[in-house]
């Protein structure tokens, strides 16, 4: 069964998020304008990736047990020019993950819901020009108890020199669920949830500034709404001197405002420092703040390492109570540490090989060679102050037709 779908799209995301962006490195350590070949060619990424984690503060039993789980997948994206202005997208990832915590939604061992697939699948179509471009796309994903569907678009408008850069992008998620509870609850009357949708609507705006031949600096805000079914209801809440559970209760809408800066400085010919720093604010009462620095170096001139370190803190939401500390009267609840006040670490480094004739070359005919233009290798940790930790792995190939 899923875990709580934030929680576990962060889990992606450390896993594989940061491998399309160093995919950027093939051209230089510094930004480009955008993904997108120059040349008539299809461009095919490969991203795989395993991530494990472990803790005691399973959200599933209450704030307390096991935090074990493992996940992996691999998936595919792929661009393929029409014109000299048009592109396809499509992209499709398979991930598959088993869950100690999750196991516990029923009281036997290695039930149902101790593993799980999840299959997602994405069609796109954009057009460059000049100075401007905009794209269009849908996407579907699914699990056993899980579906959902999103559209989304983007627009974008360069200076005439092509440092300068607007962009707007928007998405909204239409998000199913086949409501599960604890196996304790399911008797008729004992809990009850309003829905079993939710809506998710986001809106991305950045602007993009060179300050001095060496600073490149970008501004990014990104407000969000979700509504509807915000809880996830096997999970657990225990109250004050009362032995039977109830679920986790939250509102049905949830306001986001993550506002970001980022700064990208030539230190000198073969290394740039990547600084970011992010600010949230919920409606749930979270406040959270994000640092984290980057260092690609390019010891020669097909190849790069990049350290990264990134630090976060955040106020817990307004409902977040421990194990058995809430009361049976409180309206919304929940004990997952998610929405707990905490604060983590997470380092690594990856490594890019990017050689000007590539790392293979083949003929496919007369005209035309394939090429394994590009290989990325990833490895993260991750540390949280309430015992959390996690280790991801992720492996990148970049080709082109």
């Amino acid at each position: 069964m899923r875990q709580n779908v934030f929680l576990y799209l962060s889990r992606m995301l450390l896993a594989c998020g940061g491998m399309a962006s160093q995919m950027l490195l093939a051209q230089q350590v510094g930004d480009t304008l955008g993904p997108y070949p120059t040349e008539q060619q299809i461009q095919v990424d490969f991203l795989s990736h395993y991530y494990e984690q472990d803790g005691n503060h399973s959200a599933v039993t209450g704030g307390l047990g096991t935090e074990e789980l493992t996940d992996m997948g691999g998936g595919i994206h792929v661009i393929i020019p029409l014109d000299s202005i048009a592109r396809l997208e499509l992209s499709s990832t398979l991930n598959h993950y088993t869950s100690a915590s999750t196991d516990n939604i029923d009281s036997y061992v290695s039930s149902a819901s101790r593993k799980d697939n999840r299959a997602y699948i994405h069609v796109g179509y954009g057009q460059e020009h000049q100075s401007s471009g905009w794209s269009i796309g849908a996407s579907g994903s699914f699990e056993s108890d899980y579906l959902s569907s999103s559209i989304s678009g983007s627009w974008y408008h360069a200076s005439s020199d092509g440092l300068s850069r607007l962009s707007l992008a928007w998405s909204l998620f239409l998000d199913t669920w086949l409501v599960i509870f604890p196996e304790e609850l399911r008797a008729p009357g004992l809990v009850s949830v309003p829905t079993n949708r939710r809506r998710s609507f986001q809106f991305s705006c950045s602007w993009t500034q060179p300050l001095s031949p060496r600073l490149r600096m970008s501004a990014t805000i990104e407000p969000g709404l979700q509504q509807g079914l915000l809880s996830t209801p096997f999970h657990r809440v225990y109250f004050l001197n009362d032995p039977l559970p109830g679920i986790e209760q939250l509102p049905g809408w949830r306001l986001k405002l993550p506002i970001g800066i980022r700064a990208n400085y030539s230190l000198t010919a073969w290394m740039v420092s990547r600084m970011f720093y992010r600010f949230y604010w919920d409606s749930f009462g979270i406040l959270g703040h994000t640092i984290s620095l980057e260092l690609p170096v390019k010891p020669g001139p097909f190849w790069a390492i990049y350290p990264f370190y990134r630090f976060h803190w955040q106020r817990e939401a307004k409902w977040f109570r421990e194990y058995g500390q809430h009361a049976r009267t409180d309206q919304y609840v929940t004990s997952d540490f998610d929405l707990s006040g905490f604060f983590s670490h997470k380092l690594g480094a990856g490594l890019s090989l990017y050689p000007i004739y590539g790392i293979a070359r083949w003929r496919m005919s007369s005209v035309r060679i394939g090429m394994w233009e590009q290989l990325d290798i990833r490895y993260a940790r991750y540390l949280r102050s309430d015992g959390l930790n996690a280790n991801s792995f992720s492996l990148g190939l970049k080709m082109r037709f």
